[in-house]
C-alpha cells in the first residue's frame, strides 16, 4: 500500500506543475501582446516606477524611447511593466489643461 500513496502524492505534484506552468505561459503571452500593441503616444510605467510617455519604438533592437516631461530616455521593452488605459491618460491631460487654466487665472 506505500506504494499507491507514493503515486497519489507524485500524481497531485504533477499536476500542480502542469496548471502552474500553463498558469505562466498563459500571463507571458497576455504580456508580449500588450507589449505588441505598444504605439507612439501611449503612457506607460516602467519596472523602476518611472511614468513616461512612448516616443520611439525600434522593433529590432526591442527598445522603446519614453518621454519623460521633455527628457528622453531609451529602455528595452522588457522594462515596461505596464501599459496605462487610455481613459487614465486623458484623465490626466485633462487635470493638467485645469491646472493650467487655473494657474493663468491666478496670473490675470
Amino acid at each position: 500500500m506505500p506504494n499507491a500513496s507514493f503515486l497519489i502524492v507524485l500524481a497531485a505534484m504533477v499536476g500542480l506543475m502542469f496548471f502552474t506552468s500553463r498558469n505562466q505561459k498563459k500571463q507571458y503571452q497576455k504580456r508580449m501582446e500588450s507589449l505588441n500593441k505598444l504605439q507612439k503616444g501611449n503612457e506607460v510605467i516602467t519596472y523602476g516606477g518611472l511614468y513616461a510617455t512612448i516616443d520611439e519604438i525600434d522593433t529590432e533592437r526591442k527598445t522603446v524611447v519614453l518621454d519623460v516631461d521633455g527628457v528622453y530616455l531609451t529602455f528595452e521593452l522588457g522594462a515596461i511593466k505596464t501599459v496605462l488605459p487610455v481613459s487614465e491618460g486623458i484623465a490626466a491631460t485633462a487635470t493638467e489643461a485645469a491646472s493650467s487654466e487655473v494657474d493663468s487665472a491666478i496670473e490675470e
